[in-house]
């Protein structure tokens, strides 16, 4: 994808509600330049952790994905969504947050992503990224406003770790958590081999305090948008009026000087930062360390085999 914009959409949405949202995406997207042409492939990949242990707060609420599903489908494009969760598999985790029930009327295909394609990142790191997000024509990112007890947030750039297939992810959190600059490298370098699209951010119930599972829902209400989501995840932390340097992953789109990263450069069509900011949004207050102990990564996979086989 290009990471050339500056223009970040962001709008007041004070409820789940599929017209509503689907009415402001469409007004986001007029903003933003952003059209999806008739007849186009679009994925849409929202933040799908696992179905189980965290009241659907940590996935992309279904109303919000069936809304977008709903304004692709309305511009006549041919619409998937599909997402790598870390427990089970992606249909399964699907119905079980109720992201199956919210689309069951529309004409969208639910997919796991099973075919994976080696890639190398400039980086020199060499990951396996699902076939599926970068056969479309169009990747519409679609993460969850949350707190992360790793990362600090977990915003839009983030959201597209989830490209990375299934078990690779935890092996990729082993082998660069050590030196968060190079996990951060990693993580950024993935833009630059998915396909181009836009990044719909679902700030209406928000998770703080801890993240990206066990933290609490937090009435953030809003929806924002960006073709550039380092523009996005800039004007994320604008809003909560944080240092954007307290995320290690703006820092290293501040290092390569991206598009996005200085609040300065970016451009407001609609509401401003300042216009949403909220009262009371609590971020981690430390940080853990983001390899996972061997012991987390081993109960890890034996959890994803167990959800795998009988999902």
């Amino acid at each position: 994808m290009q990471i050339t914009s500056n223009i970040v959409g962001l709008l007041r949405c004070p409820k789940y509600d599929r017209g509503m949202i689907a009415e402001q995406l469409a007004t986001m997207a007029a903003a933003l330049s952003f059209r999806v042409p008739s007849g186009s492939r679009v994925l849409l990949k929202p933040n799908l952790v696992s179905g189980r242990g965290h009241d659907g707060l940590a996935c992309t609420h279904p109303e919000f994905v069936a809304a977008a599903a709903q304004w692709c489908v309305d511009c006549g494009a041919t619409v998937s969504i599909g997402d790598s969760p870390a427990f089970g598999r992606a249909q399964a985790v699907m119905v079980q947050c109720g992201i199956a029930e919210r689309v069951k009327d529309l004409p969208v295909k639910l997919v796991h992503f099973k075919t994976g394609l080696p890639v190398q990142l400039a980086c020199g790191e060499k990951v396996v990224i699902a076939a599926e997000s970068l056969d479309c024509d169009l990747l519409i990112n679609l993460p969850r406003f949350k707190a992360h007890s790793q990362t600090l947030v977990t915003l839009a750039v983030k959201n597209y770790f989830g490209t990375v297939k299934g078990f690779g992810k935890a092996r990729l959190h082993q082998k660069l958590g050590k030196d968060e600059n190079s996990f951060c490298r990693m993580l950024v370098d993935l833009l630059a081999v998915l396909p181009s699209g836009v990044s719909f951010m679902d700030g209406i119930e928000a998770m703080h305090q801890s993240g990206p599972m066990d933290g609490v829902a937090f009435p953030l209400g809003i929806v924002a948008g960006s073709v550039n989501p380092v523009a996005l995840d800039t004007a994320m932390l604008m809003t909560l009026g944080v240092p954007a340097r307290a995320s290690m992953v703006w820092r290293e789109t501040a290092r390569r000087k991206y598009a996005g990263a200085a609040e300065k450069d970016l451009v407001f069509p609609l509401l401003h930062p300042g216009d949403v900011r909220p009262s009371g949004f609590l971020l981690p207050a430390a940080l853990k360390q983001i390899p996972f102990h061997p012991r987390q990564v081993v109960t890890s996979l034996v959890r994803r085999l167990r959800l795998l086989l009988h999902s």
